[in-house]
């Protein structure tokens, strides 16, 4: 738990949370800080389901762990069956979960077919997939909202790879669209720069690139993060945004 206090602050009981992806990194933190304003909180993962189990056991309010690979339609759907049948309704979706692998933007050989296939079954199909179905279920709460973790990738010509970039592009797409035509449920996005999680703990050299240009001289941490979910969730007039956290990154470059 990061250094936040918000013992007293319980502004999101009676509210339930489904966070994808949430067994680490910025998911977790998001679950954490979720849990910690009253919300009863869905963990997730598609694989890591010991440290999914682990995060959930941990959480102070009430919680499950649900295992699903969103890019699964059966497992999607059942993702939302659990959540339903434990706690009757969905106020909040944060769609964290994702994949990537790093390829040259240079190199079009090093860009499969099975890469790009992945890329975009996870982020793309998965997250709309889940979102799409979703949708009646929020509305049925006095303030249905989603909030897409995108990426400074689906905004500029950057990112791990080319197909990563394409589907962050298509996720920032995605919450416009939906925030103009499926109110009053809200669709916001938080777009990171590059994150220090378990994800990019080897990335040294990418981590010191960003160091040395951003206005803010590092990485985005998962609590950066979660912060600006917690932005999204909390402000009510709130739809449509697509929330840059990037240290200043992609005003100066």
């Amino acid at each position: 738990m990061a250094a936040h206090d918000f013992d007293n602050n319980r502004e999101l009981d009676g509210k339930v949370a489904l966070v994808t992806g949430s067994s680490s990194g910025i998911g977790e933190e998001t679950a954490r800080r979720l849990s910690a304003l009253g919300a009863k909180v869905v963990v997730n993962s598609a694989t890591s389901v010991e440290a999914g189990t682990a995060v959930s056991g941990s959480l102070p309010g009430e919680s499950i762990y649900v295992q699903a690979d969103i890019s699964d339609a059966t497992q999607r759907q059942a993702l939302l069956n659990a959540t339903m049948d434990r706690f009757g309704q969905l106020d909040i979706l944060v769609n964290n979960a994702g994949w990537t692998t790093v390829v040259d933007h240079r190199d079009l050989d090093g860009l499969t077919d099975e890469i790009f296939d992945k890329t975009m079954q996870v982020n793309v199909y998965g997250t709309w997939g889940l979102t799409k179905a979703a949708i009646p279920l929020l509305g049925n709460s006095e303030d249905g909202n989603v909030t897409t973790i995108t990426s400074i990738a689906g905004v500029r010509p950057v990112g791990s790879s080319m197909a990563y970039s394409m589907a962050k592009a298509a996720l920032n797409q995605m919450t416009k669209l939906l925030a103009k035509s499926h109110g009053p449920v809200r669709f916001n996005a938080v777009a990171p720069g590059l994150v220090a999680t378990p994800w990019t703990q080897g990335w040294d050299a990418q981590h010191a690139a960003v160091a040395a240009m951003a206005p803010v001289p590092r990485s985005a941490t998962p609590d950066d993060c979660a912060e600006a979910v917690l932005a999204m969730v909390r402000n009510g007039y709130t739809s449509g945004n697509i929330f840059v956290v990037d240290g200043g990154l992609t005003q100066a470059t």
